[in-house]
């Protein structure tokens, strides 16, 4: 709970930071040159979302950057609300778009995970199997359970994660409180535990 409260605290941005991404929107409007800062502030994380829906980094990648080039190409159409969630809804319909069309979806079993220096190769083998479980998980929940778990992974508080989903507040939090039940009953059942999917 304490970590989750420190979570949607990284999430919200102080009314000057608002102000300067307002501002960096209105010049980026104006000037193509000037979407820059928002691209550099928002592409990571866009990848990390797109990676997370998808599990593979080419098509992560491809997401991401079809989801900037809409953006960029669409600022003009961006007129309030939140430019996070704005992007996050376009990260969404790209990455919805590229499961429908390629199927099989990809095997969990197999995923690659997201390229990071810090940790070792040893600390990466012990944390393996706690995420292809999450993983696993995951995909046992239904549709709109996994999208709303898939956006609070990302970072997406409740009010973002419903603003992308175009549902409203409440019926986002009780989305997300009977996902995260039917988790934890995934994540508990014994045969799950041993490595076997429910």
């Amino acid at each position: 709970m304490v970590g989750e409260g420190r979570v949607l605290h990284l999430n919200r941005q102080m009314p000057d930071e608002a102000n300067d991404e307002q501002r960096q929107i209105d010049a980026a409007r104006r000037d193509p040159n000037a979407f820059a800062p928002l691209y550099s502030a928002y592409f990571d994380p866009i990848y990390r979302y797109c990676y997370l829906r998808l599990r593979h980094r080419e098509s992560a990648a491809d997401a991401a950057s079809q989801t900037f080039l809409k953006a960029f190409t669409g600022i003009g159409g961006f007129r309030s609300g939140s430019f996070k969630s704005w992007l996050y809804a376009i990260a969404r319909n790209v990455t919805s778009d590229i499961l429908r069309a390629s199927r099989p979806q990809f095997d969990l079993s197999h995923a690659e995970l997201i390229a990071d220096n810090a940790p070792s190769p040893e600390e990466q083998a012990l944390h393996a199997d706690d995420r292809d479980r999450l993983w696993q998980a995951l995909s046992l929940l239904t549709a709109e359970q996994r999208e709303v778990m898939e956006l609070r992974l990302a970072g997406l508080t409740g009010a973002e994660i419903a603003e992308v989903t175009r549902r409203n507040v409440a019926a986002t939090k009780s989305l997300q409180f009977r996902a995260l039940a039917r988790l934890r009953t995934i994540l508990e059942t014994p045969m799950f535990t041993d490595g076997e999917a429910v």
